[in-house]
């Protein structure tokens, strides 16, 4: 089924009435959705920064929004897409739950539907950060965990270097898959990755030092999240709605390179900070992390066939299981 435009500016709508949904962003929050807005603006039909203001300002109310959704699986996929905005960092307020049970009423879905899947959501969102990659499907599984450094034995660069491209790569896949709960497993996976690059030069990272780190560095996880669905809203990944899979799908090459380039970017500016003491103030760390984003946007199309070789061999089930063990 083709989506009209009414229907694409519902979609949006929602995403952003779930991301203002806790009540409490600060300015640097509501900034960073304001700049995906006016970026993704000008590569798409759609008003994005107008659409934004509607419903900051309260001019398009949720209600408004929803009815612009008649069909049963575009009414499912906004929850979706409503819940990965609300778990994008990392768990959900009574403001947020309120929020999706009100949004659950408006879409006349499932309540117990509704719930089951807002529960798994939260077990990928909230996965421990403070584990090492090595054992998740596609990181490679015999791949050893890395060891704290100390002055006689400095970090593997070149171990790191495969760990980074590798989980650019396994986060590229995941926006290959039709899935909502994939898109969900990149912000965790990118959590665990910068512990990891801790780890290997000495420090013992908590889930809220890498959040801080991430958002010094530009990297918004709400978003990071919104700006994931709007990519592939202009990739053409909303042209077709899959029935029953819970997720849209069609040309996934603009949210694939989106998540491979800031999964690369935040492994290579985490590289950089911890090798470096972390003496990187938050300028410093913007203008390298927007720097290697950049670069990495560049790389995508050269990874471009292993991206796609890892999306049809992942096993989702059995990575989300092992984020949350």
């Amino acid at each position: 089924m083709n989506l009209n435009p009414q229907q694409a500016r519902s979609l949006v709508a929602i995403c952003l009435h779930a991301a203002f949904a806790d009540g409490h962003q600060g300015a640097e929050e509501r900034d960073q959705v304001r700049k995906v807005a006016e970026s993704l603006g000008r590569e798409a039909e759609i008003d994005f920064i107008a659409l934004y203001q509607d419903v900051l300002l309260g001019r398009l109310e949720l209600e408004a929004a929803v009815a612009g959704l008649d069909e049963a699986n575009l009414r499912q996929l906004a929850f979706e897409l409503a819940v990965g905005v609300c778990e994008a960092d990392g768990g959900l307020d009574d403001r947020e739950k309120g929020f999706l049970e009100r949004l659950t009423g408006l879409l006349a879905l499932s309540r117990p539907a509704a719930e089951s899947f807002v529960h798994e959501a939260e077990a990928i969102g909230q996965a421990p950060a403070e584990r090492p990659l090595a054992g998740l499907p596609g990181l490679g599984e015999d791949e050893p965990a890395a060891a704290p450094s100390t002055a006689a034995a400095a970090p593997d660069t070149a171990e790191l270097d495969r760990t980074i491209l590798n989980a650019s790569i396994l986060n590229g896949a995941l926006e290959l898959l039709p899935q909502s709960m994939a898109s969900m497993a990149i912000i965790p996976l990118q959590l665990r990755l910068v512990y990891r690059i801790g780890q290997a030069h000495g420090y013992e990272l908590d889930r809220g030092h890498i959040k801080d780190f991430l958002a010094a560095a530009g990297v918004g996880m709400t978003g990071q999240y919104v700006e994931q669905f709007g990519r592939r809203l202009i990739g053409g990944l909303l042209g077709k709605v899959l029935g029953g899979a819970g997720r849209a799908v069609g040309s996934q090459a603009t949210g694939s390179a989106f998540s491979f380039a800031t999964t690369w970017a935040i492994g290579k500016v985490a590289v950089q900070y911890y090798g470096g003491g972390r003496k990187l103030d938050t300028d410093a760390l913007r203008q390298a992390f927007a720097g290697l984003f950049e670069q990495a946007k560049a790389m995508q199309e050269r990874y471009a066939p292993e991206i796609a070789q890892r999306a049809r061999t992942l096993d989702l089930k059995r990575l989300t299981d092992e984020l949350r063990r």
